[in-house]
């Protein structure tokens, strides 16, 4: 069966796709099977400490209609500027870019009533129609599951090197989890590893640490899907604050045992 003619504003649209990748060298997608498990938490912290060390990193927040990262770095209140007709993402120091369904919303309390099609059409516009520059890292922060929005990623970023599957301790998360790895199997994306998050709480007084969601789950589970298994992040009362505050835990702590298994 011959393949259908594409239209010139169709191979126009690719060629402006491919030139906005061409300038990013590594793209890091985390997932999560089900919502809470701090998906957005890890990606900021990733991101950040990616940035500390001296990278060019830019991180796409693609929860379309739950966007959360700018209020993890006090920029929700950021407004988008233009040049040469592409969106110039926020600039968060030293060398951070962020680009977000938040900062192009009337208000915070907007809600987002898209259907797929579209949806698909603004992550296509967060890549071409952003100019990123030159970057070592961009980092995808999905909505949970499996939808619109990973299955665009999937279509349009075929050669990402990889995922980064978030989890916590429970069993209800770790069998959504797994899903996320058969997704990354079925669309052919390399997992990079599983994250097992509020792996143990932190006492804040005394330092013990209470397995309140269990924990050595997540790492069962990269066992037993013979994917990497990339560590535990504990649960600390200072993670909550300090995302709320906009100063990622990496950066307000860096000697924390959150800070230190990012």
């Amino acid at each position: 069966m011959a393949k259908p003619m594409l239209s010139g504003e169709q191979i126009e649209e690719d060629t402006k796709l491919q030139s906005s990748l061409s300038r990013i060298k590594h793209v890091i997608i985390v997932l999560s099977g089900k919502g809470g498990v701090g998906k957005s938490t890890v990606s900021s912290n990733l991101a950040e400490t990616l940035a500390m060390d001296g990278y060019q990193t830019g991180i796409m927040d693609l929860d379309i209609t739950g966007p959360n990262i700018p209020k993890m770095f006090h920029v929700e209140d950021a407004k988008l500027t233009v040049e040469n007709d592409r969106l110039i993402p926020v600039l968060v120091p030293p060398s951070l870019k962020l680009m977000s369904m938040a900062f192009l919303l009337p208000d915070k309390d907007a809600a987002v009533l898209w259907r797929g099609p579209v949806k698909m059409s603004a992550v296509r516009q967060f890549i071409e129609d952003v100019d990123w520059g030159d970057l070592d890292y961009l980092v995808i922060d999905m909505p949970p599951g499996t939808g619109d929005e990973a299955l665009s990623i999937a279509q349009l970023i075929p050669k990402a090197d990889g995922a980064v599957i978030v989890t916590t301790p429970q069993d209800v998360a770790l069998l959504d989890s797994r899903k996320s790895v058969t997704f990354a199997a079925d669309v052919h994306i390399p997992v990079i590893g599983l994250i097992e998050n509020m792996s143990g709480f932190v006492c804040p007084h005394c330092g013990e640490i209470t397995d309140i969601f269990k924990s050595g789950g997540g790492e069962a589970t990269a066992k037993d899907l013979n994917i990497q298994f990339l560590g535990k992040v504990p649960l600390e009362a200072a993670v909550v604050t300090s995302g709320d505050s906009g100063m990622p835990i990496v950066l307000q702590d860096s000697k924390s045992k959150s800070a230190q298994a990012f």
